[in-house]
Formats: structure tokens, sequence, C-alpha cells
């Protein structure tokens, strides 16, 4: 692991980090409290379709995270996004999807194509990443938490099921059964899963089978009202109490 630039502000120090692997370096940055040494806890941060590892959300959550609790953050770019180049396949299925949103259309099936492009190649790297964070002395070999949504969730559920590290997981606003139903029936972690009522982009029904799917002892849903961007800022509060009481 490579790391590019560093900076700190409000007790959190931000790198920006390259990891080579098979398909080409993984960009992603690491966010820890100013003062970390020694091991802690990690969480994974998946961000949305057409987002990056820097989006506004992604940033706010992580920098919670570790000035709040401690935690050791991280989030990489997905195949396709960010500084990543973008196949073209990707391409064009991304373009039918934008079609097909501003045509009022069903983009159910085109984002289920997405995230099974994607997820084949992302897991193994989510993997190689967890590897070379767990080496660092600021990181370590603590106990790991899994946070995304949408595209997030889309590739976090054959992540989590693939990955024995991870110990948690906040997922939602996805449905694909595509990529996520056989991986949900080998979840065994807690799961918090967030429901937007009014999803203009993922079937209601779609999300809820995807909950019922997930084999945890303890999973909890959270629906609210509104579209697919419109989660309110206190799930992030949910967010928190959730990795601390399963993390520590």
């Amino acid at each position: 692991m490579r790391f590019t630039s560093q900076t700190s502000s409000d007790g959190v120090t931000e790198q920006l980090f390259a990891l080579p692997f098979t398909f080409g370096a993984i960009p992603g940055v690491l966010w820890t409290p100013d003062t970390a040494v020694g091991a802690r806890p990690l969480i994974l941060m998946g961000h949305g379709g057409g987002q990056h590892k820097a989006a506004p959300g992604i940033v706010a959550r992580a920098r919670r995270f570790a000035a709040e609790c401690g935690f050791a953050v991280a989030a990489v770019d997905a195949p396709g996004h960010g500084d990543r180049p973008r196949s073209e396949e990707l391409d064009l299925l991304i373009t039918e999807m934008r079609a097909r949103m501003q045509n009022g259309g069903d983009v159910t099936p085109v984002l289920a194509d997405v995230h099974a492009l994607i997820a084949g190649q992302s897991v193994p790297e989510w993997r190689a990443v967890l590897d070379a964070l767990q080496d660092l002395d600021h990181v370590g070999a603590g106990p790991v938490g899994y946070w995304g949504l949408s595209l997030g969730c889309g590739l976090g559920v054959p992540f989590v099921a693939a990955e024995p590290r991870v110990r948690a997981a906040v997922l939602g606003l996805n449905g694909d059964r595509q990529t996520s139903t056989e991986a949900a029936a080998r979840i065994t972690v807690p799961v918090e899963f967030l429901v937007q009522w009014d999803d203009e982009r993922v079937p209601r029904a779609e999300a809820l089978t995807l909950f019922d799917l997930f084999a945890s002892a303890e999973k909890t849903l959270h629906a609210n009202p509104g579209r697919h961007g419109d989660v309110p800022l206190f799930e992030l509060d949910s967010s928190v109490r959730f990795f601390t009481r399963h993390l520590g």
C-alpha cells in the first residue's frame, strides 16, 4: 500500500492510498484519529453508484466514526468509478440506466446487471485492501465492520458473505437478487438494513425480500419515508451506536 498524501483536521487524519492489484491500482482513503496507535476497529465503506471514495456522505460518516468512536475507516473507488477507468460494457449499462431514469422506465434490471458486472472484481479487491490495512500499525487486526448503501450494498453483500473478518454490517437501498440472493443467505453477522419507502430505483418488495434472506440472528429493518437519496441524517446516529455495540 502506497500513501500519496496526508492531511489532518479536527482530530482526524486523512491519507490517500493506492494498492497495486490484478486489475490495476486500487485508489482509496483511510481516516484515523490523529492519535491512533495500535489496533482498533475498522469500518470499510462502500459508496453509491456514480459516486466515489470521497463523496460528501462517505467523508462525513467516516470522519464521525474516526473522531467520535476512535475507529479507522477506509473507502475505495469501486471499479469504473472515481479515479478508475470505466469499461465499455459498464459505460453502456450506465447510459441505458440514465435513459430509463429520464423516461420513467424500470431501472431495476439494469442496476442488477451493473452490480453483477462489478461484484466479481470488487470482492477480491476489498479483501486485498483489508489485508493491507490490517498490516498498518495504526489500524491493526481489530474487529471489522462494513457500511454500504445502494451500489455499496450490492457489492457489500457478496463481500460480507465471503469475508469472515467482518463482524457487523449496515446495508440497504438495494434489492438486487442477481448478485445478492445466494450471498445474503450466508450472512450471519448482525445487520442493520435501510429501506426508503418511496424509493424510485429499488422496488420496496425487492428490498424487503433481500432483508428477509439474511440469515443473521440479529437483523433490524430501518424503513423511512422518501426517495432513494432521502435517507435521514439521524440514521448516522444509529450506525454509530450499531458499530460501537458490535465492534467495541
